[in-house]
This record gives C-alpha cells, structure tokens and sequence, in this order.
C-alpha cells in the first residue's frame, strides 16, 4: 500500500474511515501451497457467528472451556456451545504431508531392514568363498581387527559409491518437492552428512558379525584340506 509507518494511519473501505492499529506477520490462513495474501483485521460491532479466544496457558483447557461455555451461555442460552482448536484446524492442511511422511518412513524402515538381510548374506557368503585366505592371513600373523577390516571395506566402498549416486538425486527430487510451497525449509548439507555416515555405520554393524567370525574361525580348520 505504500505506508511506511502504517500505524495510526486512516483506511477509507466503502463508506467508513478505519484507523490502522496494528501490523502482524505473514500468517497462513488458506492453502500452504499458496502465498499469503494481503488480509484485513477488523474490530467493529454487530454479531458473529464464531468468536477466536486466547486461553491463559496458566489455566488448564479443560477450566477455561468451562468458563467460555458459561459465557456464551449467560448471553446466547439458545445457541450450542461448540469450539474448535486452531492448532488441529491448522493441522489439518498438511495431512496429506503427514500421511506421505508416515508412509516414507515406514518404507524406508523396510528398504532398510531387507538391504540389512542382503548384506547379511553377501557377507557370509564372502567369507565363506575367502575362508582359506583367512586362514592363511591368521597363519602368518594378520590380526582380528585386520581381518574385519579386510571384509569390510569391500561392502562400504560399494555404500560410498550408492551415496555418489543417491545424494545428488534426493537432492533434486527434496529441492523441487519443496518448492510447492511458498514458505519452506531448505536442505542443509548436515541432513545429507548424517544420512551417509548412518548409512556407513549400519553397513558395517551388519557386516561385522561375519566377518569378525571369520577372523576369529580357528585356521586349522580352514587348512587341514590343503
């Protein structure tokens, strides 16, 4: 509108003078898809239908229901005391985000928990096909912790080398997903840090089971066939 100092200024709107009280944030009203759109306050008389209260956050809810309902009683006895909270009403517009996040999760828990399985058996398979070199290593004085490092490393350069590929593309598809709305978060490269290392560490947690057994394996047992 052009005001600088909008407050205490008069607005004419159809035949009544207003006068400027106050300016408040940017606040969502309608779809979070959708930018904010200029918006009038106004306090005046006459009768309405729905009424927004403050409650006290040192009064319990129940105690303060009781007292608005008393209210709105003593002075419209004939019409239902009903209320709604504007925290679930504003939750409301992101259900659809709720339940795809719900969903996500619960996938991503089974992606996880099936690449955990296949893990699992590629490594017992590895250290079974490599028993006799284990046992040979253990021979001429590798360690246990050489071992497992030798078994591991295979299977998290195979995770370093899905990150180079997965990162960049969540990326893309996070980036682009957010940008339907007007206000959102952004994507700091921390999030992505955290991802990889978990990643990392649950591939090594799967892995280590077998490949410590297999560096711990008596090597005589490996050996007594050659």
């Amino acid at each position: 509108m052009g005001l600088k100092n909008p407050v205490g200024e008069t607005i004419r709107i159809g035949k009544k003078d207003l006068i400027v009280i106050g300016v408040i944030k940017n606040m969502l009203m309608e779809s979070p898809y959708d930018p904010v759109k200029q918006t009038f306050f106004r306090i005046g008389h006459g009768t309405y239908d729905d009424v927004l209260i403050k409650i006290n956050p040192k009064m319990s809810t129940h105690e303060a229901l009781g007292k608005i309902a008393a209210v709105c009683k003593t002075y419209s006895p004939s019409v239902p005391f009903t209320y709604k909270f504007a925290d679930d009403e504003y939750a409301k517009k992101f259900n659809t985000e709720e339940r795809v996040g719900k969903l996500a999760s619960s996938f991503a828990i089974l992606a996880i928990f099936i690449s955990c399985l296949g893990l699992f058996g590629m490594a017992s398979f590895m250290a079974e096909q490599r028993t006799k070199e284990i046992g040979v290593r253990k021979v001429l004085g590798a360690t246990v912790f050489g071992l497992w490092r030798l078994i591991s490393k295979d299977f998290v350069l195979l995770v370093v080398i899905s990150l180079f590929i997965a990162i960049p593309s969540a990326y893309y598809f996070m980036f682009n997903w957010l940008q339907k709305y007007s206000y959102h978060t952004g994507l700091s490269w921390w999030i992505f840090a955290v991802t990889s290392i978990g990643a990392i560490v649950i591939t090594l947690l799967t892995v280590s089971y077998q490949s410590i057994k297999a560096a711990l394996m008596n090597p005589v047992k490996s050996l007594k066939s050659e």
